[in-house]
């Protein structure tokens, strides 16, 4: 079954599953067996060693340096200012007395979790193939598993979409894997599948005895030949391919009708680049599926789009659709779910919900039912303005929580610009006026239209964490907006494949005197009462501009960081990970989880773009993340109480 439109869904009646023992509750034994801590992704551990009573006491302890950095000395192509790795992005994992972590140029490393000494490192060799597309070298890491006796750890990415199978046990690529431990993953794709458009920079999910991959593709094409986001599951032990399920349907399958005039048939993109979750007890997989190309036009695909920008899940075995929830109809906002789907078991009303709650770029929280995909509060379709491109024809309702309520400024009104001083007041104004824009779902226009939240949220890959003693989920977002100008794409785009209609140009993002459009916070932190839907707290995160030679006068209060934000929470505080900007250091901020207060602020030494995490390691609790960019080196850093 699955949700359908409909002005409402208060009727639905919610399936409710009663549990002596909860699944979900996060990293357990001191371990972090997967990205977010736990096969549902809450990004929590039950540990308490470090606490506000000892917290002036945390300090970094030692220093992981990357092995890409040998590599790089060693191979002059790697030296190249175009093959720099982006952003270091990975989140370790920690099994028994290891760490294990990818690398941006895809190697894979063992690491002593109480010293950061590299215990030893495989190469499979995906650099060769030369810088991914998309956003180049990343990786946000690995997936593990083991059937008690075996273990694995699977790494995808590279300029050749590759899936590799490395034995801890061996320290190797593991033979009977594939083609001597990889997996070509451009295979069997169909159509379009040029290696230049196509990589993957998330870590795979485990669910059972298969390994399923999303995939990362180019975002803004000029041309139409894009190749498809499938979702693919491959056997954990021999890399024999499983199953497949079609983000874009074929012609039997469920919603080919909602891609009219057959426009399925050439369609792009509708990938998962982000993180997936597993619920092992249902067995059930959640898949956050993205945008379509063109993200900001789609005349050449009328209709809703089924799957792009939905909560999808399928059964972890076969790779068929249990249930879907569109969470934007034909989407051209490119607000792609940004967040693993968070796994959440709550009580609401005396009743006991297995829930999966879905951070999205555009501020909502969309909850639903885990096992049957139904509201676990209503969702309405409301009516959302059209657009006025020739055509194009947007969805006439979009779907509105009504609770929790949204976490982030939405679309563009007169009352939400800065007003700090009259001067900034008036020039917010006049770029308001000069451009289109106002309510949510405000589309993208020829004149130009100020989209907000933006492409990168709103929401982000920084996820949520969800304290399950408490029932109350963290979301970190920030300010951002984009203006989305369409226009015809320029003739020699012609000669690459057969263009779209309409493109955007990538319009500078307005501000104003260099702040931001909006009054603040830029950044911050919701805390949300699971269990009513209710916001207990909402916190600036970051001093943000407050330093900027227009407003430093004004001595402000924190006005929050518009950059991103990642939350991990334990038994005693809530700690986020924030990247530096113009006015601010990276740091890792310590917070009181029941009002908000910041407890410390501890600066790090060089850029953060990736989740921390914590474990227990011969009776100490450490708190690690990786830092470092192109210009920085990649590095992970532990922390614990000294």
């Amino acid at each position: 079954m699955h949700p359908t439109r409909s002005s409402t869904f208060a009727a639905l009646v919610v399936l409710t599953i009663t549990t002596t023992a909860w699944a979900q509750q996060g990293a357990r034994n001191g371990e972090w067996r997967s990205h977010g801590g736990d096969d549902g992704h809450i990004q929590y551990a039950a540990l308490d060693q470090v606490n506000e009573d000892n917290l002036a006491n945390l300090e970094i302890v030692w220093r992981w340096a990357s092995v890409d950095a040998a590599l790089r000395e060693r191979h002059d192509e790697l030296q190249d200012r175009s093959a720099r790795i982006f952003f270091h992005e990975v989140t370790p994992l920690k099994v028994g007395d290891t760490l294990y972590a990818s690398t941006s140029l895809g190697q894979i490393a063992a690491i002593d979790p109480g010293t950061g000494e590299t215990r030893w490192s495989v190469d499979p060799e995906v650099w060769r193939a030369g810088r991914p597309a998309n956003l180049g070298f990343l990786s946000k890491g690995l997936a593990y598993w083991t059937d008690g006796d075996a273990e694995r750890l699977f790494y995808a990415g590279g300029a050749d979409a590759t899936l590799v199978s490395v034995d801890p046990a061996r320290r190797a690529l593991d033979q009977d894997f594939g083609d001597g431990g990889t997996v070509d993953l451009t295979r069997d794709l169909g159509p379009h599948v040029a290696r230049d458009t196509y990589t993957l920079t998330s870590a795979p999910l485990v669910a059972g005895d298969v390994v399923i991959v999303g995939s990362s593709i180019r975002d803004t094409p000029r041309n139409r030949e894009v190749p498809p986001g499938h979702v693919r599951a491959y056997d954990v032990r021999s890399g024999e391919l499983r199953w497949t399920f079609n983000t874009i349907p074929n012609e039997a399958d469920y919603g080919s009708q909602t891609w009219e005039a057959e426009s399925w048939r050439d369609a792009g993109a509708v990938n998962v680049w982000t993180l997936m979750s597993v619920d092992p007890e249902l067995g059930y997989v959640y898949l956050p599926v993205g945008s379509e190309a063109h993200n900001w036009y789609g005349g050449h695909r009328q209709g809703d789009n089924l799957f792009a920008q939905s909560l999808v899940c399928v059964d972890a075995v076969t790779g068929e659709r249990v249930w879907h929830f569109q969470l934007v109809h034909h989407p051209v906002w490119d607000w792609d779910p940004p967040a693993a789907p968070t796994l959440i078991d709550i009580e609401v009303d005396g009743r006991q919900i297995k829930a999966v709650a879905q951070v999205t770029k555009q501020g909502f929280l969309f909850v639903l039912d885990r096992v049957t995909g139904q509201p676990v509060w209503p969702i309405e379709e409301r009516p959302v303005p059209q657009s006025t491109v020739p055509g194009e024809v947007t969805s006439a309702t979009q779907p509105f929580p009504t609770r929790p309520a949204p976490f982030e400024w939405q679309g563009i009104l007169e009352d939400m610009l800065i007003d700090f001083t009259p001067e900034l007041r008036a020039e917010a104004l006049r770029i308001m006026r000069n451009q289109d824009g106002g309510p949510l779902y405000s589309p993208p226009s020829e004149q130009g239209t100020i989209v907000n939240p933006g492409w990168v949220g709103g929401g982000s890959w920084a996820g949520a964490s969800f304290d399950p003693d408490t029932q109350v989920l963290y979301v970190p977002s920030f300010t951002d907006w984009n203006l989305v100008r369409l226009s015809r794409p320029e003739a020699d785009d012609a000669a690459a494949g057969t263009p779209f209609d309409y493109v955007w140009n990538g319009d500078a993002t307005p501000r104003v005197q260099g702040l931001p459009l909006f009054k603040p916070p830029y950044g911050r932190i919701t805390a949300i009462d699971m269990g009513t839907g209710e916001h207990i707290w909402q916190i600036a995160n970051g001093d943000g501009p407050r330093q900027a030679d227009p407003i430093k006068h004004l001595e402000l209060p924190r006005l929050g960081t518009n950059v991103l934000n990642f939350p991990i929470s334990t038994k005693t505080l809530l700690f986020t990970a924030t990247g530096r900007d113009a006015w601010n250091p990276p740091l890792l901020n310590v917070y009181d989880k029941q009002s908000g207060e910041l407890l410390r602020a501890i600066e790090l030494p060089s850029t953060v773009r990736a989740l921390p995490m914590t474990y227990l390691h011969e009776g100490t609790q450490y708190i690690a993340v990786a830092i470092g960019s192109g210009r920085d080196p990649d590095e992970i850093v532990a922390l614990a109480v000294r």
